[in-house]
C-alpha cells in the first residue's frame, strides 16, 4: 500500500450539457419512474438530459478541466479522481486523456444506476481504473469480470449505510475498497468521522489481501485527514479543499505526508 492522493475535478456544467454519458445519483440511487414523477416527465433515459449539448459548449467544458487537470498535475499528482455532479463522461475522459499523455491513472468514480453499461467506453476513453458503487449492480461478480476483461484495475465503493462485511466478499477480486464518508453525490459535504471504523475494518483487510488499497472519499481536507490516515486509509480523495485552496501544492503535500507517516507507523508497530 502506498499514499496517494486523488484530486476530484468538480466541473460546475450547465444542465442543458449532455453527451449521453452517466448521470451521477445522490443517496438513493433513484429508480427512473421516481424520477419521471419527480420532474414531472413522462419518458426519458435515466441517463440523458432532454436538451441536446452544443458542441461548443462541450468542446469550452473539455478544455477547461485540461487547463484545471495540468495545472494540478503541475503539482506534483499523478492521479485523477473523477466524481461529476451532473454530467461528465466518456468523452470528456478521452479528452483529458489525449490533452494529458499517458501518465496520469484515472480512477473513475462512478455513481451512477447502471455502471454495467459504462464500462467499455470507459475503457475506450483511457480510464485505468473503475470504481463502482456495491449499492448499483444486482451482479458486483459480473461486473468485476467485464471491467478486467476492458483492461482496467477494479474498485468497489460502499455509501455510509452499507457495511464493511457486505463488501468483504469481494474483497480479493478488487484493487481497491472505497469507503465514502459523505453521502454520494455533491461535493463540499461535511465529513462522516463516524465513517472511520469501517476504514479500520477494510485496512484490516489488507493483512490478508496485501495488494488492497484502502480509499476515502468525502470531506477530506487539512482538518480531517489525520482520522482518515491513522484508521488506514492509504488513498485520499480531496476535492474542495484543494481546488478551492489558494495553495493548492502545500494542500496536496500536507495530505500525502500525513498518510506517508502514518502508513510508516503502521510498518513499525507490525
Amino acid at each position: 500500500m502506498f499514499p496517494c492522493i486523488f484530486f476530484s475535478l468538480p466541473l460546475s456544467l450547465s444542465s442543458s450539457l449532455t453527451t449521453g454519458s452517466p448521470q451521477f445519483q445522490s443517496e438513493a440511487l433513484p429508480t427512473e419512474k421516481e424520477k419521471e414523477k419527480e420532474e414531472g416527465l413522462e419518458s426519458r433515459p435515466a441517463t440523458a438530459q432532454s436538451t441536446p449539448t452544443p458542441p461548443t459548449q462541450l468542446s469550452d467544458t473539455e478544455d477547461y478541466a485540461g487547463l484545471e487537470t495540468t495545472s494540478l498535475l503541475q503539482h506534483g499528482d499523478t492521479v485523477l479522481h473523477f466524481v461529476p455532479n451532473i454530467t461528465f463522461g466518456h468523452p470528456v475522459v478521452e479528452s483529458l486523456r489525449k490533452q494529458l499523455g499517458q501518465e496520469p491513472f484515472f480512477d473513475m468514480h462512478m455513481m451512477v444506476a447502471k455502471p454495467e453499461q459504462w464500462v467499455k467506453p470507459m475503457a475506450v476513453a483511457g480510464a485505468n481504473q473503475y470504481t463502482f458503487h456495491l449499492e448499483a449492480t444486482d451482479n458486483p461478480g459480473a461486473l468485476i469480470k467485464d471491467i478486467r476483461e476492458n483492461g482496467m484495475k477494479v474498485g468497489l465503493a460502499i455509501k455510509p449505510g452499507t457495511t464493511v462485511e457486505q463488501l468483504a466478499p469481494w474483497a480479493n477480486q478488487i484493487d481497491m475498497a472505497l469507503v465514502m464518508t459523505v453521502e454520494p453525490g455533491f461535493g463540499g459535504q461535511k465529513f462522516m468521522e463516524d465513517m472511520m471504523p469501517k476504514v479500520n475494518l477494510n485496512a484490516k483487510l489488507y493483512y490478508t489481501f496485501p495488494s488492497l488499497d484502502i480509499e476515502v472519499d468525502g470531506g477530506v481536507g487539512p482538518d480531517t485527514i489525520h482520522k482518515c490516515a491513522e484508521a488506514g486509509a492509504n488513498m485520499i480523495v480531496s476535492g474542495s479543499a484543494i481546488m478551492k485552496s489558494a495553495d493548492p501544492r502545500s494542500v496536496i503535500n500536507l495530505l500525502r505526508n500525513v498518510c506517508s507517516e502514518a502508513a510508516q507507523k503502521r510498518c513499525l508497530d507490525r
